[in-house]
């Protein structure tokens, strides 16, 4: 049951399809019970955090908390594809209790892959054993996503033998999802030897847990604020018995931690996408529904529905490298969630344009999943901070490369493009190295300094990736004969033509908008780059938003 094998043969994390299939319907039944439409907009309206029934949830009749924990202390061992599925069906339902669930994997995180055996076998096992609420409390009011600045310590404390028995922790920690509610969180303090994680019980002495923060979204889940006063932690609840490693440990689960936000905003995305193509269908404008006017469909869906499946095309490649036992995926977790939360949260607000008037009632549900996806746009670090770590990676990836990281993205859709014409892979390939060619630009006139123009080089990193990805899926579809390969196709093909707007657009902007180039310099530049083939990329692009139309509307 932990393990599945791919075509390859290689031994992957997780579950069996079968299996995984089993809990994502076992998320789905718990839309007819525990957390129907009119309990989701209740919690919501009154600002509650379910607690009875997040409880319910990890208890020994449902217990989605295992698939997240190994089979060695009483989980089932999912795998990143596993978790990432659940937590996105979640989503679907409610982002508020996703964040509830979300929360209790994150604070098992340091365990996972910090703590001691011994440690393990208690706090998982405690977690496992399905009345427990976790949480991950590293975030301070001048530390979110720069934990240099982190400002909770623990001090040790000596016995008369000079041995260390403890610590004694003081500080404050905010916007703590489900802080105010966890049996035991997994906290984040300065040590002489550096930040180290550990666990705090609830009931500590000298350990608060604030009241709960009126929030724009995601009501139905808990933030609060935490403070220590004084509080002792036996030695023994030091993760891993080593201090100073908990950045470490902390860096170690970004790259998964992220991917799991971003399989929050697509569930969010898709829940939008679920209201709105339905309605599309029945409402009818002008004698005809808006299922088939292009104002509707070609502006406020299809364009939203495409990103979407492309994110799910990247996020999908990721996981898969995760359970493949692959490492060091930071910058790819970043553009992931950059990807996924930004392209939901404007599928959420076109959704509400898309509903008009109804859009604004939160009988609808859609205003209510605009409020709370926009969280996931500043969970696990704004948009702003994975722009900064993607380009600053990339940029000096192509550098060590010498150009032939991005190069050799190019070659591949360069040779998927003669064996799948009809997927974009000539655009993705144009984009890719005229990509090359500006970072390359930007690192020879030193300008990685200006902030804008390394998040213009970011944007065209993660549309670059992200389309590859996609044209990947579409080359796997049409190998396999699986029925889904034409919709992908027409699909990545929209993308392409997104990816070399995009790339085309940003290089103008650095080449222009900087100021270093003279007019010769900026024509040589373009042409190199074949910058007038990228601005082709729209050929036949209505029409083919006309067949993902028909596809998601089922239009004959």
């Amino acid at each position: 049951m932990a393990t599945s094998v791919p075509e390859a043969g290689n031994v992957l994390n997780g579950l069996d399809l079968e299996s995984r299939q089993m809990v994502i319907d076992t998320v789905r039944q718990l839309r007819k019970r525990l957390l129907t439409k009119e309990k989701i907009l209740e919690f919501d309206k009154k600002e509650y955090f379910p607690e009875e029934v997040v409880r319910e949830m990890l208890g020994p009749d449902i217990g989605l908390q295992l698939i997240f924990v190994p089979e060695a202390y009483g989980g089932i061992g999912g795998g990143a594809r596993d978790c990432f599925e659940v937590i996105r069906e979640i989503s679907k339902i409610c982002l508020g209790i996703a964040t509830g669930f979300f929360a209790v994997q994150l604070g098992a995180d340091p365990l996972l892959v910090g703590a001691t055996e011994e440690q393990k076998q208690k706090w998982l096992g405690a977690i496992t054993s399905g009345d427990t609420l976790v949480a991950y409390a590293v975030t301070e009011a001048g530390a979110g996503s720069n934990l240099a600045a982190l400002k909770t310590k623990a001090e040790p404390v000596l016995n008369s033998s000079g041995e260390i028995t403890g610590y004694k922790i003081n500080g404050t920690k905010q916007f703590i999802s489900t802080g105010g509610y966890a049996d035991f969180i997994t906290l984040l303090a300065n040590t002489p030897e550096g930040p180290s994680f550990f666990v705090v019980e609830k009931g500590t002495k000298g350990f608060a847990q604030g009241k709960g923060e009126e929030k724009h979204g995601i009501r139905a889940s808990n933030t609060s604020p935490l403070s220590f006063t004084d509080v002792f932690v036996p030695v023994e609840n030091l993760i891993g018995g080593v201090p100073g490693n908990g950045m470490k440990q902390a860096n170690m689960v970004f790259g998964y931690t992220r991917l799991m936000v971003a399989a929050m905003g697509l569930g969010a995305g898709q829940a939008a996408l679920d209201i709105v193509i339905p309605y599309a269908k029945e409402r009818i404008q002008f004698g005809s529904p808006l299922s088939e006017k292009q104002g509707y469909t070609h502006k406020l869906i299809v364009p939203n529905a495409v990103k979407l499946e492309a994110a799910v095309a990247y996020t999908e490649e990721i996981a898969l490298r995760l359970d493949s036992g692959e490492e060091d995926l930071q910058v790819e977790g970043s553009i992931a969630k950059l990807f996924a939360t930004e392209t939901a949260n404007k599928t959420a607000d076109d959704a509400i344009q898309a509903l008009g008037g109804y859009g604004y009632i939160a009988e609808f549900e859609v205003e209510k999943i605009k409020r709370d996806v926009k969280i996931t746009c500043i969970y696990e670090g704004t948009s702003e901070i994975q722009q900064s770590i993607i380009s600053t990676f990339r940029w000096k990836k192509t550098r060590k490369s010498k150009g032939e990281y991005y190069m050799s993205i190019s070659s591949e859709m360069e040779k998927l493009d003669s064996a799948m014409d009809d997927a974009g892979c000539r655009f993705y390939g144009l984009a890719a190295k005229a990509l090359n060619s500006v970072i390359m630009l930007v690192n020879d006139n030193k300008l990685t300094k200006q902030q804008h123009v390394m998040f213009a080089l970011a944007d065209m990193m993660t549309y670059v990736e992200v389309g590859v990805s996609m044209a990947r899926k579409a080359m796997k579809l049409v190998e396999t004969g699986d029925p889904k390969a034409e919709k992908i196709k027409v699909m990545s093909r929209l993308f392409a033509c997104d990816t070399a707007q995009l790339v085309s657009q940003n290089i103008l902007k650095i080449l222009k908008g900087s100021g270093v180039f003279d007019q010769q310099t900026v024509s040589e530049f373009m042409e190199a780059v074949a910058f007038n083939e990228l601005m082709c990329s729209y050929e036949n692009s209505i029409k083919d938003m006309d067949v993902v139309a028909d596809i998601l509307f089922e239009r004959s």
